[in-house]
Parts: C-alpha cells; sequence; structure tokens
C-alpha cells in the first residue's frame, strides 16, 4: 500500500460517470473533469440512448474524453452504440475476455477495463485504462480500497467504487491510484447528479 500519490495531484484523472443531462455535462466540464461516462448498460436509472449521449457528448470539449459504459452486451451491440453515440472511449463491465477488446479496437477509441477482481497491470486484456470497481457497480457501496494487503496494479488505472467528495482524497493517498471515478458519490438522489457535489469530488481529488 502506497502512502502518497504516484502522480502530484493537481494531475489526478477525474471521470464522472453516469451523465445524462446537459446540466450533468456540463458541471463535469466546468469541475475539470478528464472523462466523461454514458452508461449504455440496461437497468440502470443512469442509461441513456444513444441519440442522447451523441447530443450530450457534443457539448463536451475535444480534450475531455467521452466514454459509453456496458455490461455484459455482444461486441456488435458495443460497436453500434460507440458509433451511433459518437464516444471516443468504451468501457467494459462484465465477463468480457481480451477477444472483446481486440474487437473493440479502433483508431482513436480508448477501451477501459472495469473489474473488482484484483489485477496485477492495466493492459492484461489489450485495454488502454483499468477501472478497479465495486462488486456492485453504481451502488455506492465502497470497493476495499483501505485493505491491508492491497497492492496496486501497474500502469494507469482508475479506483471506483463508494468514491465521493469526503474520501476521494484519502482514497488516492492510500492507493496511489492514476485516477479516480465516479458515478453516485456526487448524485443528490439516485440516477440524479448534483453540480455542488461534482465540483467538491473534483476540488478533493486535486487536494484543493
Amino acid at each position: 500500500m502506497s502512502d502518497a500519490m504516484t502522480e502530484d495531484d493537481a494531475d489526478v484523472f477525474i471521470k464522472i460517470c453516469g451523465l445524462r443531462t446537459e446540466r450533468d455535462v456540463e458541471a463535469a466540464v466546468a469541475a475539470g473533469a478528464d472523462a466523461v461516462g454514458f452508461v449504455f448498460a440496461p437497468g440502470s436509472p443512469r442509461t441513456v440512448d444513444a441519440a442522447t449521449a451523441r447530443r450530450l457528448a457534443a457539448l463536451v470539449p475535444a480534450g475531455v474524453l467521452t466514454v459509453g459504459v456496458f455490461r455484459g452486451q455482444s461486441v456488435e451491440e458495443v460497436r453500434r452504440f460507440a458509433e451511433e453515440s459518437g464516444v471516443r472511449g468504451v468501457q467494459l463491465h462484465g465477463e468480457e475476455g481480451p477477444e472483446h477488446y481486440a474487437a473493440l479496437r479502433a483508431e482513436g477509441r480508448t477501451l477501459l477495463r472495469a473489474t473488482a477482481e484484483r489485477v496485477r497491470r492495466c493492459g492484461e486484456y489489450g485495454e488502454d485504462l483499468l477501472l478497479l470497481d465495486a462488486p456492485d457497480p453504481g451502488s455506492g457501496k465502497p470497493w476495499n480500497w483501505g485493505s491491508a494487503d492491497f497492492t496496486a496494479p501497474e500502469g494507469r488505472w482508475l479506483l471506483a467504487g463508494g468514491l465521493n467528495p469526503s474520501n476521494v482524497h484519502e482514497a488516492l493517498k492510500a492507493t496511489g491510484a492514476w485516477g479516480v471515478d465516479v458515478s453516485s458519490g456526487v448524485e443528490s438522489e439516485r440516477g440524479v447528479k448534483s453540480p455542488a457535489l461534482i465540483h467538491a469530488f473534483a476540488q478533493a481529488a486535486r487536494g484543493r
């Protein structure tokens, strides 16, 4: 376990996920998010369709990565949603193997692998970014990042699961994560983002 972040606080990569409205996007961009996520996986209160994601993604500056979030969906469905929405990143949750990442590799596309399992390094499945999530993604229940036997993966990885403005700085210090991902931790109620909490999360993550 690291007692200090591997990067300067100001350089931490921040992804705000589960955005559904123009206000959500504007708040994330204003807070300095490096990436924003649109959920295409079914069954979530944060799920949007491809047309909505395309409209919202058009509001995002070129320097901010737009990510489509999928769970247990076929390569064909993922590819279709990514193309129709225009997102530049694809994040997979579930049992997808290396073949899925190989099939979804495309010029200009960033691939993210989300898992609740221990991983030795980023890139094992061909992903560009690794996301360590809680066992129940989107629930707000924390992953056990405070475990005494925690070993940080090598490479570019994001910590997720139960993060919020009050604990994100501590989590970064404890794990040395390259970045963080948040969804429910910046909501005023389930599925409803709070601009104030988004701003507070980004400030806390950067140690301000």
